[in-house]
């Protein structure tokens, strides 16, 4: 039996409730927490202050993966094609800097090939890529209700109407990479 090699990777594209629903799907994923990180503010934010947009935190999440399984840089190519990394604080609907897009790197590693992956993608896009690219600082977990979100409420209409098709999206683009075809 192959031993796991477990590593953490933190994201934010937008609300992270679709950036979560995106991640459970994915082979090598093992958990992945919806939080907020990046702000200015000290202590644990609540869900209300970061929507004010004026704690600096950003709406993450934290992803933990086995190496062995789906690679960092796949884990990337993953987040930077199902939302838009080209838009600066927004995705949708949804706006301020708490949607920016955003990948804090744990080491230098992650942050060289965070930085080689947007290389790469901004061939494919018709604007910049805008994506944020900072060392990861400390993650602090949402409340629970916004855990597993799409999975305990996916007749919730934020979910049919946004999350859903994120999900087709990467089920059309990334279907080799995920836990069910």
């Amino acid at each position: 039996m192959t031993t796991k090699n477990i590593q953490i990777a933190t994201v934010g594209g937008g609300c992270f409730w679709c950036t979560e629903a995106v991640f459970q799907e994915v082979k090598g994923v093992e958990t992945v927490v919806s939080g907020y990180s990046g702000g200015n503010v000290p202590g644990r934010p609540t869900y209300r202050e970061i929507c004010s947009g004026l704690t600096g935190h950003a709406e993450v999440v934290q992803i933990t993966f086995d190496a062995n399984v789906i690679s960092y840089e796949d884990i990337l190519v993953i987040f930077m094609t199902t939302h838009d990394p080209t838009t600066l604080n927004r995705q949708g609907a949804d706006r301020g800097t708490q949607y920016r897009s955003v990948i804090y790197y744990h080491n230098d590693k992650q942050g060289e090939i965070a930085n080689i992956v947007i290389k790469e993608l901004a061939q494919y896009y018709e604007n910049p890529i805008v994506t944020e690219v900072s060392e990861a600082v400390t993650f602090y977990e949402a409340e629970k209700e916004h855990q597993d979100f799409y999975k305990n409420n996916p007749d919730y209409g934020y979910c049919n109407f946004v999350i859903d098709p994120k999900l087709a999206k990467l089920r059309k683009l990334h279907s080799d990479k995920l836990k069910h075809v």
